[in-house]
């Protein structure tokens, strides 16, 4: 089967980052960067951000060999956005400690005329009126998705609202889904942030696993064990980039949520099974290191081990 191309619009950054297994100053990082990376191993990817003049042009070019495409990266005059976070024994969520968007407070996503026909959309945790702005020049997407993070959701919440009401899916962790939807418990959580316009709802919960619910009901997907924890920053990026590289890959489209539920339904368990994998890698090694050198021998193997995990004969 030919996989569809995705548009991503999001953050390129440098990371400073502090977990329990050490300290990484200025690692590349950036949601249009684990996104991109994690997708392009099921379908081509266009990336659309912007970046400073330090931005490093030997990590573009590898973007580019990867058959990901970075003409829709604007480089400006300034430095590049960077995030200061670390992590206590907690893993599954970060502590911000500074941001400087530098660039990125500007950044206008302009779409030249190759991303507008583009037919898978993935709207990282950017401005929800910078996401709206994006879908305002798609022309017939055939799935939209989104993310989005605290700082939106209770700085932008009437925006945000509208930008859920143009989506399909939307991935969010699990904190952010109870802030978004005033709820404490995860299945109401999701059907609340359901009525907000997207018809299927990923919440991601780190070691955890991911709750997913789609019109045709719950399904909880574990996430794949491991001990070797080294910076869980990007995970859920990287998740939702396997997800949508997945769906793009199988030709998934939003008709299918009513002319075929039970195909929507099979495809979105096996896409949040490749998202828990992918995300499994990531947590492995500082930056997207560890997704730079990933093989698709590497991501079968351990998709097939978590298949045999939840297996019940």
């Amino acid at each position: 089967m030919s996989a569809h191309s995705i548009l991503t619009v999001g953050s390129l950054a440098f990371d400073s980052v502090q977990t329990p297994a050490g300290k990484a100053d200025f690692v590349l990082g950036g949601s249009g960067n684990y996104f991109s990376i994690a997708a392009s191993h099921y379908s081509p990817v266009d990336v659309v951000g912007v970046v400073g003049e330090d931005f490093p042009k030997d990590h573009l070019d590898w973007l580019t060999a990867r058959k990901i495409d970075v003409s829709g990266i604007q480089i400006a005059s300034g430095k590049t956005f960077h995030w200061v976070g670390s992590y206590d024994k907690n893993l599954n969520e970060a502590q911000t400690l500074s941001t400087a968007l530098n660039v990125f407070e500007h950044f206008d996503p302009r779409l030249g005329e190759r991303h507008r026909d583009v037919p898978y959309v993935f709207l990282a945790n950017i401005d929800p009126v910078l996401q709206q702005r994006v879908l305002d020049q798609i022309r017939n997407p055939r799935l939209v998705a989104c993310d989005s993070m605290n700082f939106w959701i209770t700085g932008k919440p009437a925006e945000l609202r509208k930008t859920l009401a143009r989506v399909d899916l939307i991935s969010i962790n699990e904190g952010e889904a109870y802030l978004l939807s005033g709820q404490k418990n995860v299945l109401r959580a999701a059907l609340e942030i359901q009525k907000m316009g997207p018809s299927t709802v990923i919440i991601k919960r780190g070691e955890y696993g991911s709750n997913l619910l789609t019109p045709r009901g719950f399904f909880i997907a574990p996430a794949y064990p491991t001990s070797h924890v080294v910076d869980p920053t990007g995970a859920g990026d990287s998740f939702a980039g396997a997800v949508m590289g997945y769906l793009a890959e199988q030709g998934a489209h939003r008709e299918m949520i009513h002319s075929q539920p039970d195909q929507w339904e099979k495809l979105l368990r096996r896409a949040v099974l490749a998202g828990s994998v992918m995300a499994s890698f990531t947590v492995e090694d500082f930056s997207f290191k560890r997704l730079m050198n990933l093989r698709a021998s590497d991501l079968v193997e351990r998709q097939s081990a978590l298949i045999q995990m939840i297996k019940l004969d």
